[in-house]
């Protein structure tokens, strides 16, 4: 199910120039994706795969240009051999980070001891999840998920794409709240494009607006970071 790899990428890491792999397939069907080849089954069956080994032979052939891998999706977490691929890029010596959507708690906890990073999702506050998610979440796995970081030692970040009609002030709110020990806490600009949806329209907030946002995260969580590239 790994449909994908980028060579290079100065932006999927923070603080490291990485490589990215693509996991095709996803459990939620956000309407805003930007990923919808990697979430819509006849476009991820339709593409070719690529091997564990072929994998981790390219990252190996790129190891002395980058100091880390994403793994990204879809949902990494619903790789069933997720695992064997983070052991064989941890054993190049690679950092690793992995994206996901937080639905997976116990997947989540048991990867935790190989990676260096985790990069949760958190779509909107709890009762915007259905519309967020096509109606695919069970939120209270998406709380134990967060639970898991809170409690963990490893690095990680929560992030929440700032979607107009999905996400406002009220939404930033809640969920910060609910992150108020969180190492960090990233907001990311919306940029309409190629979505999941075909008939998702939607604008990016003003950058006005969404540093009103970062202000209201602030009041529960030290570290807000705003990302508008």
């Amino acid at each position: 199910m790994i449909k994908g790899i980028q060579g290079t990428s100065l932006l999927d890491y923070p603080e490291k120039i990485s490589s990215v792999i693509f996991i095709g397939g996803c459990n939620f069907r956000c309407p805003f994706c930007h990923n919808p080849e990697l979430v819509r089954p006849e476009d991820v069956r339709g593409a070719p795969n690529i091997s564990i080994k072929e994998a981790v032979e390219e990252l190996k052939r790129r190891s002395k240009f980058i100091e880390g891998v994403a793994i990204t999706g879809g949902e990494p977490l619903l790789f069933p051999a997720i695992e064997e691929l983070i052991k064989g890029i941890k054993e190049i010596g690679l950092s690793v980070k992995v994206d996901t959507n937080g639905s997976f708690p116990d997947r989540l906890r048991r990867i935790i001891p190989y990676v260096d990073y985790i990069a949760m999702d958190l779509k909107t506050s709890p009762e915007k999840y259905p519309i967020a998610t096509g109606n695919r979440c069970n939120f209270r796995k998406i709380f134990r998920s967060v639970e898991v970081l809170l409690s963990s030692d490893i690095e990680y970040e929560f992030r929440t794409t700032l979607v107009p009609g999905v996400v406002d002030e009220k939404d930033v709110e809640r969920i910060a709240s609910m992150i108020k020990s969180a190492h960090k806490y990233a907001l990311q600009v919306y940029r309409p494009g190629n979505t999941l949806d075909p008939g998702f329209v939607s604008v990016s907030y003003s950058r006005d607006r969404m540093e009103v946002m970062k202000g209201i995260a602030e009041e529960f969580v030290e570290n807000v970071e705003l990302r508008v590239v």
